[in-house]
């Protein structure tokens, strides 16, 4: 029997981590309540990850994931917008940007800089393993000058995984205006940092 797991008005990233507990305690068929899309597309790349199947249905105030351990049932589509998967562990640099602008000082000034940093970073010979982005930093994938959003394409071309907190993103109203990246969430951003060899933080 599926274990059931109600997350309804649990906010990112506590489906996700409470669907993980579940499958470390050696849950093979779990159902979990949720009551926003974002945990829906959250949950959908849980499952590709760690190998379950999963099937989604609209029921009164949200959805109901079901996830089965093997290929059993039907596996959607993960989402256009997500990249490659993420860094094996201590391998490769992630950048993480929790601001419109480099530095403290003048924001103007900060803001050309960031503009040059990302343009640089998808040049580079070495190209970050992840780009997360977090509070303000979201602003830049979504309302980000054309420049700023070649510079992230680029980066997720070469290989790239560039992650977007989708809290922020509801926070700002900005969702629907993500124009390079990934909606992801704590739980997927601090696995990025804490699987990397290095974490540069600007």
């Amino acid at each position: 029997m599926a274990k059931l797991i109600d997350a309804f008005g649990k906010s990112c990233p506590m489906p996700v981590v409470l669907a993980k507990k579940a499958a470390d305690e050696g849950e093979n068929e779990l159902t979990i309540r949720v009551d926003n899309d974002t945990a829906v597309q959250n949950l959908t790349r849980f499952a590709a990850e760690m190998g379950f199947s999963i099937e989604v249905k609209a029921v009164s105030g949200g959805f109901e994931a079901a996830l089965k351990k093997g290929n059993a049932g039907a596996q959607p589509e993960v989402p256009a917008r997500v990249n490659t998967p993420g860094p094996q562990a201590g391998c490769g640099t992630s950048v993480f940007i929790g601001k419109e602008h480099v530095g403290a000082g003048d924001e103007k000034l900060g803001a050309q800089l960031m503009k040059m940093l990302l343009y640089t970073l998808s040049q580079g010979a070495d190209v970050p393993a992840s780009v997360l982005f977090m509070n303000g930093g979201v602003k830049l994938p979504t309302l980000g000058e054309e420049q700023v959003i070649e510079s992230l394409n680029t980066l997720i071309e070469r290989g790239a995984e560039v992650l977007v907190c989708g809290a922020c993103l509801d926070f700002y109203g900005l969702k629907e205006q993500l124009k390079a990246g990934t909606v992801s969430n704590m739980y997927e951003i601090v696995s990025r940092m804490q699987s990397a060899a290095k974490v540069i933080t600007v």
